[in-house]
């Protein structure tokens, strides 16, 4: 049972590739947690093994087929005051994995919601691939349909921000082939494979020419970052229809002029004496 008296869920991060990367309090949860979910329970039997691992608790599977049921019988554990430790496959559970419907159905019930910290895919990826890391933003898998795909990225062509995206292996050269027809073939990127694994492979170059190299096979986990678009230059003539409607919606002058400074580079005194003569 908990200490606290009250119901927790851990969500663990787990070893994307090499077990030794697992942190500390890893199997410290694991041996003492009263319910183990998992993703995939076979996986989690080697990983305790290799951890050296004799859990004390129940170990349930929860995987995207069960989970909404699933998430049912767990908040009733949590009730009773019991500890979830919660794994995926690989990574943090809930990003781009099962354990959102389980924070939420735990959040709202209530109870305590921690996290083991560890090793993520999309965090490593972002970090060894050489493009800006300021600010980014993580898509998850793109649509496996083509029309549905290429219209996704016909939304993010105007994305400043550095983008991360997971993709299978068979779908990797033509998902390549639409992000350099959506974001244009000179786009930088980077194919990040096996990640902290023995073949582990970090390809960089242009959009057009990681397709190209893609179209021979790709193995393995596949995490693909790929550079912001850059800013488009603009006129202050060109915001002042905008400044116009804000302001009349009730907006502070001052405030919409710093935004779309932000936003632009352009001057904010600009834009605003610009604003205030076109009133006149």
């Amino acid at each position: 049972m908990s200490e606290a008296g009250g119901g927790v869920v851990v969500l663990a991060a787990t070893p994307i590739g090499r077990v030794g990367d697992a942190p500390p309090r890893l199997a410290e949860e694991l041996a003492g947690a009263d319910v183990i979910a998992a993703e995939d329970t076979r996986r989690l039997t080697r990983l305790l093994r290799e951890l050296g691992v004799t859990p004390r608790g129940t170990v349930l599977s929860y995987h995207e087929h069960n989970e909404a049921s699933r998430t049912a019988e767990l908040v009733e554990r949590l009730d009773a005051g019991e500890r979830v430790v919660l794994v995926t496959d690989a990574g943090m559970p809930s990003v781009s994995d099962p354990g959102y419907r389980l924070v939420r159905a735990a959040v709202d019930a209530g109870h305590e919601v921690t996290a083991v910290p560890g090793p993520s895919a999309v965090l490593t990826a972002l970090a060894v691939s050489g493009l800006p890391v300021d600010r980014f933003c993580f898509e998850g898998f793109l649509p496996r349909r083509a029309g549905e795909r290429r219209r996704t990225l016909a939304g993010l062509s105007g994305e400043r921000r550095t983008m991360v995206f997971f993709e299978a292996p068979h779908r990797l050269a033509e998902s390549l082939t639409d992000l350099a027809s959506a974001f244009g073939p000179d786009r930088p990127a980077a194919v990040c494979r096996e990640l902290t694994k023995t073949y582990e492979e970090v390809r960089r170059g242009a959009l057009a020419d990681l397709a190209r190299w893609a179209e021979n096979g790709v193995r393995g986990e596949i995490t693909v970052v790929v550079a912001g678009a850059d800013p488009v230059a603009s006129a202050v003539e060109d915001h002042l229809g905008t400044i116009a409607t804000r302001v009349a919606a009730g907006e502070r002058l001052k405030s919409v002029c710093a935004e779309i400074a932000s936003d632009t580079g352009l001057s904010r005194k600009s834009l605003y004496d610009a604003y205030l003569a076109s009133r006149a």
